[in-house]
């Protein structure tokens, strides 16, 4: 298996041992490695965001990890600016970058280009997915294809992340967003990349996300979201939308047990694994499928 002059990128669902996988394969092919998830950017939300641990940063080289402020957004077009920059950094320092995460449109940006989508004001996007979540992604997708025929056999019709995305731009922009994607073009080309994608049996990852729910409550989650609440980040920002954000607030407000939210946690994470994995069914069809049992004979197999 020859990764000399790639770009490895490693997803799959959250819990999947994403990060502890690719400190391993750094190790084994001079690699350092970079942040591919929107939450573990910002530099307030270690706990939630399961970010690396400090020894993990000493063993390998870690890049864009906890450095963005929570008060401000981080866009797509943000990471892909600078994580190019980095992969070019560690080129020239002839190692192996490796994109680590969980957040799809990262992805997407590195290995299609950015689509330059004029911007959509957060109240416009808040309204479709109110009108999503009235109406059930079943007919909300039977709207999108009324809305935007291009759509069809493009968007899974499972894939509400992308159905709603493809709906605000339509409707926004007049625009189909199939069209915007023409426009495009990425600064590598695919076969410059090595892509893996770690599968992960269903009820184990639920076990894994569930005991994963209680150590992150031990390790002080709960006062990293007090410390957050200080903060007074405005209600727009997209960390609000970090699991247990809100699930912990309403513990500090008295409104659930401790043992209620650490339910909703885990049932909120499971939902967005789910998510994940049904992007990824849709959009990486040509990664490399990691057996999560095989990722020691994966490894054995890198000299």
């Amino acid at each position: 298996m020859d990764f000399k002059s790639k770009i490895v990128l490693i997803s799959g669902p959250t819990a999947s041992g994403k990060s502890k996988f690719a400190i391993k394969l750094a190790k084994k092919i001079n690699g350092e490695i970079i942040n591919a998830d929107s939450m573990q950017v910002y530099k307030e939300l270690k706990i939630l965001s399961a970010r690396p641990s400090f020894k993990d940063y000493q063993n390998i080289k870690h890049h864009l990890y906890g450095f963005h402020n929570v008060r401000n957004n981080f866009s797509t077009g943000d990471w892909l600016k600078l994580s190019l920059r980095k992969i070019v950094e560690i080129k020239k320092r002839k190692k192996i970058p490796i994109l680590v995460g969980g957040t799809g449109l990262y992805f997407n940006a590195i290995l299609k280009g950015l689509v330059k989508i004029p911007k959509i004001p957060i109240k416009y996007r808040d309204k479709i997915r109110e009108l999503h979540k009235n109406l059930g992604q079943k007919i909300f997708y039977k709207k999108l294809l009324e809305l935007d025929p291009k759509s069809k056999n493009k968007i899974n019709s499972t894939d509400s992340q992308r159905s709603i995305r493809a709906y605000e731009v339509k409707k926004f922009t007049n625009k189909s967003l199939h069209d915007w994607y023409q426009n495009t073009s990425p600064v590598y080309e695919d076969k410059d990349f090595f892509k893996i994608y770690i599968n992960f049996p269903r009820d184990q990852l639920i076990s894994k996300i569930t005991s994963r729910t209680g150590k992150m409550i031990k390790m002080g989650a709960i006062r990293e979201v007090q410390n957050f609440v200080k903060l007074k980040v405005k209600k727009d920002k997209s960390v609000n939308k970090a699991i247990g954000i809100s699930e912990i607030k309403e513990y500090l407000n008295d409104e659930k047990k401790l043992n209620e939210i650490k339910e909703k946690i885990s049932i909120k994470t499971r939902q967005y694994a789910k998510r994940q994995s049904t992007w990824a069914r849709g959009n990486m069809k040509n990664w490399f499928q990691l057996e999560s049992l095989n990722i020691k004979s994966f490894l054995k197999k890198i000299k």
